[in-house]
């Protein structure tokens, strides 16, 4: 999703692109212009094959979630790779935030979501590498960022749903802790300015939006978009880890905070690099994109039962629960 953007303002740049994958994505078109190398990433082997003779300025791996799959990179693209970037994630900052804004030096600590601790330790084994043996490493932590196929609300088109349908949903704490979105076009204009810049080899960058939005904002957005209003029961992130440990998990380790974000440094690295997509505009993207085919306006039912079970749970805590309407 967030390379799709970046596949293509690199190839309106002029930049020689590969793809190497299993060929299965469907979802986002690719350029013409973009070479193909089909393989799987975990093939050892195979892989190997795939890449014989190639040598790249830079390599950008998307799908690296364990010290194991850095490790194997390194070992991989080692010598044959002008600049490794990987993709780590905002998530990594340490939860609770102690100080605003959040600047590349804040520690990286979480202990509530695994998610982000193994992408920590992949960071370390890449700081490693680059200390050592001067492997050539960028890293790279996108915060949340879309295009036209990700709603960023919990349950997805199964909160629009409801919402159309003039059902409540729920919103973790009471709404208005801070949030980023990020489009994914906006996220590639500082990404791609990276690429091959030598200045970068070393570092670590985030990637984000100025934008700050209440997740009652969000909500709201989401819900003008889809010609609707959002009827909104307010539960704590604890209650809903309570009932589904993996949400539970994003939020403690993540949603549940206000995240503010300071981007001084990929703007001083990257000149043009400006995120000029407000989430309003791309709220009408995203309806636009899933109102035109009713396939793909899929209602997870387990998700719907969730959502009932938690305002079920709030009513009987707080008798006579009024979900609040949202403006």
């Amino acid at each position: 999703m967030i390379s799709s953007a970046c596949t293509e303002l690199a190839v309106s740049r002029g930049m020689e692109l590969f793809h190497l994958n299993r060929g299965r994505t469907k979802v986002h078109k690719v350029p013409p212009e973009v070479k193909s190398i089909q393989a799987d990433i975990h093939d050892h082997d195979g892989v190997r094959s795939a890449l014989k003779g190639h040598e790249f300025d830079v390599v950008v791996d998307w799908i690296a979630y364990s010290p194991e799959d850095v490790r194997r990179d390194i070992d991989l693209f080692r010598g044959r790779a002008g600049q490794y970037v990987f993709i780590s994630t905002t998530s990594a900052y340490e939860k609770p935030v102690r100080a605003l804004p959040i600047t590349e030096e804040t520690p990286l600590s979480n202990p509530f979501w695994d998610y982000s601790r193994r992408k920590i330790a992949c960071e370390r084994v890449l700081m490693e590498a680059f200390q050592k043996e001067q492997f050539p490493m960028t890293l790279v932590r996108p915060s949340h960022t879309y295009d036209n196929t990700k709603i960023p609300i919990r349950g997805r088109y199964t909160a629009i749903d409801r919402m159309r349908n003039g059902k409540p949903v729920f919103i973790h704490g009471d709404g208005t802790s801070l949030w980023t979105l990020t489009h994914h076009k906006d996220f590639a204009k500082g990404f791609v300015g990276l690429l091959g810049n030598s200045r970068a080899i070393g570092e670590s960058f985030h990637i984000t939006s100025d934008e700050l939005l209440s997740w009652n904002q969000i909500h709201t957005l989401m819900a003008e978009a889809a010609g609707c209003q959002c009827r909104a029961v307010y539960v704590p992130s604890t209650l809903i880890s309570g009932f589904d440990e993996e949400i539970g998990a994003g939020l403690l380790g993540d949603k549940a905070h206000s995240l503010v974000f300071d981007n001084s440094k990929i703007k001083s690295f990257v000149a043009d690099f400006e995120a000029t997509i407000p989430f309003a505009e791309g709220a009408r993207q995203i309806m636009e994109w899933y109102d035109r085919d009713p396939e793909r306006r899929v209602i997870d039912d387990p998700f719907n039962e969730l959502t009932e079970r938690l305002i079920r749970a709030m009513a009987a805590a707080s008798p006579g629960l009024v979900p609040v309407q949202l403006q």
